[in-house]
């Protein structure tokens, strides 16, 4: 990748907050951030990132293939992708689960309202797997319409050809910002799976592996070590010392820092209040704070 110049990532099509092209070839959110932190560390430049989206059913197949270098796109870690595909997940960027955008003026509360109704879904995903088990154990079905991007399968819900738009709430609440009256919708509380947003490699480097997870560790490390009453800065210190032995330079935390900042600075400038979107960070809180983010110890 020095050699190369850039840190390929796979991404998704476009989903506001995770990650989403502005029109000059600048990516923006939680995933497109989280590449520009490896790119950071590893090859000292976060702009250093060949931007590569994919539709659902392409994503692991061009990391696999070696057309890319990390997957960082809304991508669950799930057993059946780690088991059959030669990927390893070096840890979790977000966590979500699957909910619905319904239309207000339908008073739907309930995703059980919902059944025998079409459902806008995407392929490739584990969306229609997901549905038949929440529904199915409940005695009831949904038809999930199934479309080749998120912008076909947010214009499917729009127009009115399906009920409800089925997806991870976190995408959904991006989905839900663009539309032309965001009031006129709403993220049904009710999540029907567990989605960890995780950042994916190949299984054929361990060396690479390793600087991809403790950059993800760093991200939370550096938050905790601000609400323990030290710095991130002073957090940086610590990680930089391991710089050498993880195939970095001492500097790499600080790149990290300097790009993207901490975690808490990731989310809520993607997520939080700033970003429009006002997504709480719910299970995305350090573990100090009720939330499952637990950092690894940076020493």
């Amino acid at each position: 990748m020095r050699e190369r110049g850039v840190v390929r990532a796979v991404v998704s099509q476009g989903i506001r907050g995770l990650s989403l092209p502005d029109g000059r070839g600048s990516w923006s959110g939680l995933d497109a951030d989280v590449a520009r932190a490896v790119a950071a560390a590893a090859i000292g430049d976060p702009d250093a990132v060949e931007w590569l989206p994919s539709d659902p059913v392409e994503r692991l197949g061009r990391l696999v293939s070696g057309a890319a270098d990390v997957a960082t796109c809304n991508l669950s870690w799930v057993l059946s992708r780690e088991a059959s595909h030669p990927v390893l997940f070096a840890g979790v960027t977000c966590y979500d689960g699957e909910g619905f955008l319904v239309r207000t003026e339908d008073r739907i509360s309930d995703p059980e309202q919902l059944a025998g109704q079409r459902v806008a879904t995407q392929a490739g995903t584990t969306t229609a797997g997901n549905l038949a088990a929440w529904f199915g154990a409940r005695g009831l079905e949904v038809d999930p319409v199934a479309y080749a991007s998120p912008a076909e399968a947010l214009a499917g819900y729009a127009d009115g050809t399906c009920a409800a738009y089925v997806l991870d709430r976190i995408a959904l609440a991006g989905a839900r910002a663009t539309l032309p009256r965001p009031g006129d919708h709403v993220v049904l509380e009710t999540a029907i799976s567990r989605e960890p947003m995780a950042l994916a490699v190949r299984d054929d480097d361990p060396a690479w592996f390793r600087v991809c997870r403790w950059v993800l560790q760093f991200l939370v490390g550096a938050e905790n070590a601000v609400g323990e009453g030290t710095t991130a800065r002073a957090a940086a210190d610590v990680a930089g010392r391991q710089g050498p032995a993880l195939g970095l330079d001492g500097r790499w935390a600080h790149r990290v820092l300097d790009a993207v900042g901490t975690y808490a600075d990731v989310y809520e400038r993607n997520l939080g209040p700033s970003s429009g979107l006002n997504v709480a960070r719910g299970a995305n809180a350090l573990w100090s704070e009720g939330g499952l983010h637990y950092p690894l110890p940076l020493h």
